[in-house]
């Protein structure tokens, strides 16, 4: 198979093989699932071809992506996603919580979308400041 990018699309693929593999297996420890981690090789092996080697670095005989490239922004870009995420997944809870549902379903779903939006309003206006829990 051939893909034919511009340099700017297969930076873009990048960040987007790099995301993938992140969300694939940043959380399995030694579980990994080596055929993600083998083709975000593959694809960053073809840095070196492009004019982007500090983007790669060798680790354990594989290429990978390099502290440069890690450090340039991208984990930024998922730490907004996993932060809306969050409290998304916060406001849906609360609200199927307030409503004692366990998922939302046709009938309850413009209940639990006013909720929701209720819970994140208060989010934007103070994160989890608002926020308490109360322990046995």
């Amino acid at each position: 198979m051939k893909l034919h990018l511009t340099e700017k699309q297969f930076r873009r693929l990048l960040d987007l093989v790099y995301i993938g593999n992140w969300v694939l297996n940043s959380t399995r420890e030694n579980d990994r699932i080596k055929d993600y981690d083998q083709v975000e090789s593959l694809v960053f092996s073809h840095c070196l071809d492009h004019g982007m080697s500090s983007l790669v670095e060798l680790y354990n005989g594989e290429i990978i992506p390099s502290r440069a490239f890690a450090e340039g922004g991208i984990h930024e870009a998922i730490m907004a996603y996993e932060d809306e995420m969050f409290f998304e997944i916060l406001a849906e809870e609360l609200a199927l919580r307030d409503l004692d549902a366990d998922r939302a379903t046709e009938e309850n779903y413009d209940e639990v979308m006013e909720r929701m939006e209720q819970y994140m309003g208060e989010f934007e206006a103070h994160g989890t400041d608002h926020i308490s829990v109360e322990l046995d």
